[in-house]
């Protein structure tokens, strides 16, 4: 009876509907989760010895790019693999419906640059038919250079997220990073995805000395706009001559903001957010931080990536790749390449190792996150080494057979190569070249036209100042080599004898005095720079060529009486190629 009286109180009765209701709404949590399971359940096949659940998932659309980021870029180039490689629509889209299907919700399309994929829009659109099993969130990481047109059209077909790489906001610096022009269009495309998505992100590399004293100055964006900015530390990957006092640590960073912004705070971090993020007061938008290397957030890592060759990758630092292409393309079913990615997330490392020893040899570029790989039994790839191979080898040789000169017939005798059977296409090649001059040769190149008095010849000229006036009665040597140097490229069909005539649809030229400074002191020079383009069966790589040696020959014979013992030409080269079967792309150190 005792009993009984105590749960008739009023505090037992409270604490008896408590109970119930805490009870209902468990029932309702749970059956909630088993609605939502039956119809995008998540498989164990994403999960990982430790217990990660992998619901992102990255697809590289295409290794090829509009700008050459240093970091991102070996500075020696990259070899693109052979368009064969690439996944189709079709395979991205069935490798997507098995990661959707399984548990991914987000989805974001990178590069290389995705949108200089043919066909992306259509893939955005078959993306948002697997809305129904589950996937929220298709993102995109562009360089925004060429999508200020497109994106209206790409959100309409489904893209609902949008992140910008722009790491400064100087024109000039711009150029300088990207090794391209294109500041004012990435800011064009930045306010038309403003005036299309709630917010967008902004990617900042951060690299001491170069950019790190922008930072205020994206800061100052988010005031009035929704612009998320994630400064992300410089990574380390083959070939973008990472440097570990080029690293400048987040910590670091927030010490500066602080000093301008001392009522910065904290914000809420998303789920599994690479970011950590902070808000100032006042401010519309917010900004974080990707630590990488000085604060790694492996423990909440929830990333897969497809290669745009078809390779699985469970970390961004691990060299180790598995290639589902090469499974789909022998005919694997879904379960079976089920298995292969359930294979791959098994072998994903607790976290990555520090930043001294991260794998800079093997692992690949970040533009490709591609190269070369030997396939073992298994399945599973390890890039070789790039000292394996020469450079001329792996940009130029594609013949299984050996290297073999094109230009000669099966009896060893010169031949013009047979194009006949080939389709037309947009060719693009650019070249480059340098001559060296001395320091009275540059002051006459980059001087202006000098006064009335300047030209009245002493009674008894110097023999130097008989050598400058008579470069100087040659004319404006820059303006006479850059004719010469178009006129060389329409007239190399004539001078090359196994050269097929080409209808050239553009020339461009520039030519640009530059002053490099080392430990033995000043050296002065001209860069001469061409870009030829054609529609045709072959490329203009011999024109771009003869244009920049027309060029620098011309600039030589123009100051040739003040500078002929000491000029020297060289470093005469092929800088990219596009549009045939072999394209390649070379990146050269600043001078």
């Amino acid at each position: 009876m005792r009993s009984l009286l105590r749960w008739n109180t009023p505090h037992s009765i409270r604490s008896f509907h408590t109970t119930l209701t805490r009870t209902s709404a468990r029932l309702r949590a749970q059956e909630k989760i088993a609605e939502i399971d039956s119809v995008s359940p998540f498989s164990t096949v994403l999960v990982d010895n430790f217990h990660r659940r992998h619901d992102y998932l990255r697809i590289s659309l295409t290794e090829r790019c509009n700008l050459r980021c240093f970091y991102c870029m070996p500075s020696e180039g990259v070899e693109l693999s052979p368009s064969e490689n690439i996944l189709t629509n079709e395979e991205i889209l069935r490798l997507a419906s098995l990661f959707v299907k399984s548990g991914v919700t987000k989805i974001r399309l990178t590069g290389g640059e995705p949108t200089v994929r043919k066909g992306i829009s259509e893939i955005i659109a078959g993306l948002n038919k697997f809305r129904p099993y589950g996937l929220d969130s298709i993102a995109m990481t562009s360089n925004g250079l060429s999508l200020h047109r497109r994106l209206p059209e790409l959100i309409e077909n489904g893209l609902t997220h949008l992140n910008l790489s722009l790491d400064t906001l100087d024109e000039f610096r711009f150029e300088l990073m990207t090794r391209r022009r294109g500041l004012h269009a990435v800011l064009r495309t930045l306010d038309v995805a403003l005036a299309s998505l709630p917010y967008v992100k902004l990617n900042v590399v951060v690299v001491k000395g170069l950019n790190d004293s922008e930072v205020l100055d994206f800061l100052a964006m988010t005031k009035e706009k929704p612009i998320c900015v994630r400064f992300i530390e410089f990574m380390p990957f083959t070939g973008n001559k990472w440097d570990a006092n080029k690293m400048i640590p987040s910590s670091e960073l927030l010490k500066v903001i602080s000093e301008r912004h001392p009522d910065v705070m904290r914000a809420p971090d998303e789920l599994n957010d690479t970011a950590r993020t902070w808000k100032i007061p006042g401010y519309v938008g917010n900004f974080g931080f990707i630590s990488s290397m000085s604060d790694h957030f492996c423990a909440t890592c929830n990333r897969l990536r497809i290669t745009a060759d078809g390779q699985i990758k469970v970390c961004l630092f691990d060299a180790k790749e598995m290639s589902l292409r090469d499974k789909m393309r022998s005919g694997a079913t879904d379960s079976e390449l089920l298995a292969t990615i359930g294979q791959a997330v098994l072998g994903k490392q607790e976290k990555h190792v520090g930043m001294q020893d991260i794998d800079v040899v093997t692992n690949r570029p970040m533009i490709l996150i591609g190269g070369r790989r030997p396939t073992s039994l298994s399945g599973l790839k390890y890039p070789t080494s790039v000292a394996k191979s020469h450079p001329s080898q792996r940009r130029f040789n594609s013949s299984s057979a050996g290297p073999r000169l094109t230009h000669l017939d099966h009896t060893g005798r010169a031949s013009m190569v047979d194009v006949g059977d080939k389709h037309p296409t947009k060719r693009t090649a650019t070249a480059s070249g340098r001559i060296y001059i001395p320091r009275v040769a540059y002051d006459l190149v980059t001087s202006t036209y000098p006064a009335a008095s300047e030209l009245e010849s002493p009674s008894s000229p110097s023999p130097s100042q008989k050598a400058v006036s008579k470069a100087r009665r040659k004319g404006d040597a820059l303006t006479v080599a850059h004719l010469a140097a178009i006129t060389g490229a329409k007239q190399t069909s004539n001078l090359i004898p196994l050269c097929h005539p080409l209808a050239i649809s553009n020339i461009s030229v520039v030519l640009l005095p530059e002053v490099s400074v080392s430990d033995s002191g000043e050296r002065y020079s001209i860069l001469c720079r061409a870009t030829v383009s054609c529609e045709g069966k072959t490329g203009v790589e011999m024109e771009a060529l003869t244009a920049v040696s027309v060029g620098l020959l011309t600039v030589w014979d123009m100051l040739k009486a003040v500078g002929g013992k000491e000029m020297e030409i060289g470093e005469i080269m092929v800088l990219e190629k596009t549009g045939g079967t072999h394209d390649f792309t070379r990146i050269t150190e600043t001078k």
